[in-house]
């Protein structure tokens, strides 16, 4: 399996980037995006009672993406990774950050990332850079001709960080 991940500045960049890959003809299944979810941080951070902060993490997120492109992702979730707060993520993000959460993953993002055979340098920097607020994209596929025509999308967006992993690309 093949991978290409950027970083979108913004969601509204994240956003057009989606939308451009699946006109182009890529499933919904093979597209993931993870962002920080700031506003269910915000509600968690001035939570006075005791409730179950994962409920109100999952319903901030939902109202994230409701109606959006991102919201015709597969298996959206809201994980919550220790010494990072909640996320927001998609695709094949939500299935590998889903069960990092429930298991209180050590080592938050990076670690994850480095099951996707992203570098630890990488995974850091990829880390840091959501927590300022960026959203990362990521694509998947057999298909070495996909990855090549996904690169070439992310560089036509002017998105950042652009990184394959599994089958060699001309980068």
């Amino acid at each position: 399996m093949s991978r290409v991940f950027c970083l979108a500045k913004s969601r509204g960049q994240a956003e057009e980037v989606v939308r451009v890959l699946l006109s182009a003809g890529f499933s919904p299944n093979n597209v993931s995006v993870l962002f920080l979810d700031k506003t269910a941080a915000e509600d968690l951070s001035h939570e006075q009672h005791a409730g179950d902060p994962q409920g109100i993490v999952e319903g901030a997120s939902s109202g994230a993406l409701a109606g959006g492109v991102l919201g015709s992702l597969t298996g959206i979730g809201a994980p919550s990774i220790p010494g990072l707060g909640p996320l927001v993520a998609a695709g094949r993000f939500m299935a590998t950050l889903g069960g990092a959460a429930i298991g209180g993953m050590a080592g938050g993002l990076t670690a994850a990332f480095a099951g996707m055979g992203i570098s630890e340098d990488e995974a850091k920097r990829y880390e840091g850079r959501i927590e300022e607020g960026d959203v990362l994209i990521s694509v998947h596929s057999e298909n070495y001709g996909d990855m090549e025509s996904v690169k070439t999308m992310f560089e036509s967006a002017k998105v950042e960080e652009i990184l394959h992993t599994g089958e060699t690309l001309r980068m």
